[in-house]
């Protein structure tokens, strides 16, 4: 069926390249197929509105049921896909149900990462955060006065952090790392971050693993650090990052390296089997590169989507990302790799502040805490490939609108 589309995954990227196919082209057969029970839904809000009741489902949910209906899309749910023929062009469901298809988009997304076995040791009160059924799992244990363990510093970890502290539970955040955002931010974001943080009660220690969980009748109640400290807990949630599922891929022959390897047109090392979103590896500025975004996820799936409809092109992303934490909304453009300087500015807001990055002078990327002008204006310059000198962004009798 050369004008059968498949796209296995049911995530922002999913529902992103199908939309755009359905803009381009009305009449080809075309599917989504995904593991979960629901329809194709948002996950940054998972941890945080949808978790304390602030958004139903409904609000949470991409697109309504009828949209995929009205436009011609087969959805199908709570199924898994367990093999790609590449070959015979067709893909095999659980229960051994085979569908063929033209072209095959794989938008398989991520996973949260686990802790060993040896440490989580498969106990309850032990919680992830990446689907529908972790989030509501979790939000059961969010009852003001309880305590919680959370296991890493990054953005996940930082933002159940102020999600459990707003609701009044005693946070105990661990980081394995020398400081919390080791991996993403420069230390002079991780040092606000930590002060924000401090000032909400939550204890922060870094520096430390964790040895193990206790627990009593299979259910975890304390965590052993790695100094010997115990720290008892009601529940522990795991943040530690999250691992592009590019088995499905692999199996079939299709060439993975950190994720599944695509060209600037998104094509895996198959023509007609593209990849987009969080399980996508790709060059950009010579280094392979994934991106967990919800922009990149849309705008690398409506990349996908023009090449297949006939309208070549590469694809050209221009990194942002947010973090909602308490009050404060940080907003990032352009990716930090590789820094030398950081020149840090203060917004026009009190308490806003923004931390540009560079190597050997040249403009890398900005962390704009509740400043969205300093964000918008450093976003600006970098889609526009323009630079801005250390000693301008720092100055701030320079109007930064001015150098666009």
């Amino acid at each position: 069926m050369a004008n059968s589309i498949i796209i296995v995954g049911a995530g922002q990227a999913a529902a992103s390249c199908a939309a755009k196919i359905r803009q381009k082209d009305q009449t080809s057969d075309l599917t989504i197929i995904g593991e979960e029970a629901h329809l194709p839904y948002q996950r940054p809000p998972l941890s945080k509105k949808y978790a304390t009741g602030d958004m139903t489902l409904d609000q949470l949910l991409l697109r309504p049921a009828e949209w995929y209906e009205q436009n011609n899309i087969t959805l199908i749910s709570n199924k898994r896909v367990s093999a790609i023929d590449s070959s015979k062009k067709n893909i095999t469901l659980s229960g051994s149900e085979t569908k063929t298809w033209g072209k095959l988009v794989l938008t398989t997304g991520s996973r949260a990462r686990a802790l060993p076995d040896a440490i989580e040791g498969n106990l309850k009160g032990v919680y992830l955060l990446r689907s529908l059924k972790d989030a509501d799992n979790f939000a059961k244990e969010l009852v003001a006065g309880r305590k919680v363990v959370i296991v890493g510093g990054g953005y996940i970890g930082l933002e159940a952090a102020a999600v459990c502290a707003s609701l009044g539970l005693n946070v105990t955040l661990i980081e394995a790392a020398d400081r919390i955002l080791q991996r993403v931010a420069c230390a002079q974001t991780s040092d606000w971050f930590r002060n924000l943080h401090s000032a909400r009660k939550v204890t922060i220690r870094e520096g430390i693993g964790l040895d193990r969980f206790e627990e009593t009748n299979g259910k975890a109640n304390a965590a052993i650090l790695g100094d010997g400290t115990k720290i008892e807990a009601d529940f522990m949630l795991v943040g530690i990052g999250i691992i592009p599922n590019a088995e499905l891929a692999s199996d079939a022959g299709i060439e993975v390296d950190g994720g599944i390897l695509v060209n600037e047109y998104c094509q895996t090392s198959h023509p007609d089997i593209y990849a987009a979103g969080d399980c996508a590896a790709f060059q950009y500025k010579g280094e392979l590169t994934r991106l967990e975004s919800v922009q990149n996820a849309i705008d690398q799936a409506e990349c996908v989507a023009d090449n297949i409809c006939g309208e070549v092109r590469a694809y050209q992303p221009f990194p942002w990302f947010w973090s909602d934490q308490y009050d404060v909304k940080l907003q990032i453009a352009g990716l930090n790799r590789g820094f030398d300087k950081i020149v840090a500015r203060a917004g026009d807001r009190e308490g806003a502040m923004a931390h540009f990055y560079f190597k050997d002078d040249m403009f890398l990327a900005v962390d704009a805490m509740n400043d969205p002008r300093t964000y918008m204006v450093g976003k600006k310059m970098l889609e526009a490939g323009k630079n801005i000198m250390p000693e301008h962004a720092a100055d701030k009798s320079i109007e930064l609108k001015s150098l666009l």
